[in-house]
């Protein structure tokens, strides 16, 4: 797999329990972030997202899905996310706060 294929819209993790800000965008980050960065290495949605990873890498999910399982595996783990959200009237991106 290339690893700047199989691009989604990016998000940012904030993980104070180990210092770190990463911004993901990719399956290959989400794997990297989930397999070498993450503040924990157990959980359902953890391991869901791993899956999704390599679901993505052998064309069988979506990178939809995988965005997602990402989204959950943070909430499960107590990982703030920024969302990247387009401006309208700039047509840029900018971060915002996802509060769930």
């Amino acid at each position: 797999m290339k690893q700047h294929t199989l691009m989604f819209r990016p998000l940012g993790l904030a993980m104070p329990c180990i210092g770190e800000y990463r911004v993901v965008n990719s399956v290959h980050s989400a794997a990297t972030t989930l397999l070498q960065h993450w503040p924990v290495d157990d959980g359902e949605d953890f391991a869901d997202a791993i899956i999704a990873c390599l679901d993505a890498i052998y064309g069988q999910t979506t990178l939809e899905r995988v965005r997602s399982a990402l989204l959950r595996a943070a909430a499960e783990a107590n990982v703030s996310v920024l969302e990247v959200a387009p401006v309208p009237h700039l047509g840029q991106m900018e971060m915002v706060a996802n509060i769930a």
